[in-house]
């Protein structure tokens, strides 16, 4: 596979589209379609930024979990806390500012942040990192009036059952998943 020549073709607020032209293996031309949060100069520039941060938190022994409603989807989800890094922020400073907007919990304690990855690769260029931390404090509502949120600490046995009967964003899925102590491979 070989990129020949990339084009933006539309330049939204938070998305911007490019049409993507490669060489197949078989040596013809396949257009793709991509979108990023980012201006991408070009071939080189793709997927090298990181833009945001998804946060894995709990609170003795409970999980957080965020009942929002996405318009992607047209439909509440369960998900991780998340959000963009803004310009001059650090990750760690994204990471309390993010916990707080979206349930008014606070930062106890940062204890690991995976390298950066792809949150969707099959048409993004797109890349976060995730968060594990210890939050503390009570549940405020700081979301702006385009976000419904409700944040909730819940057990494992609770979790489990979530994950039968409610949808999930893949990311909350797999955390959820492992947190509730599911077998593993």
């Amino acid at each position: 596979m070989k990129l020949l020549h990339m084009e933006k073709v539309k330049d939204g607020k938070y998305l911007k589209n490019y049409e993507l032209v490669y060489q197949n293996k078989a040596g013809h031309e396949k257009k793709y379609e991509i979108v990023s949060r980012s201006d991408i100069p070009g071939p080189d520039a793709i997927g090298k930024r990181v833009s945001g941060v998804s946060i894995v938190a709990w609170h003795e022994g409970k999980m957080l979990l965020l009942r929002e409603f996405r318009m992607g989807v047209n439909r509440f989800v369960y998900n991780l806390c998340a959000g963009m890094i803004n310009e001059g922020e650090s990750l760690e400073e994204c990471i309390q500012r993010e916990l707080y907007e979206e349930t008014g919990l606070s930062v106890k304690k940062i204890n690991c942040i995976l390298p950066p990855s792809f949150a969707a690769v099959a048409f993004s260029d797109v890349k976060t990192q995730i968060a594990f931390v210890e939050a503390e404090g009570d549940f405020e509502d700081h979301t702006s009036e385009n976000e419904q949120i409700t944040a909730s600490f819940y057990t494992k046995e609770e979790v489990k059952k979530l994950l039968e009967t409610e949808e999930f964003s893949s990311r909350a899925q797999l955390a959820a998943y492992f947190f509730a102590g599911n077998p593993s491979f």
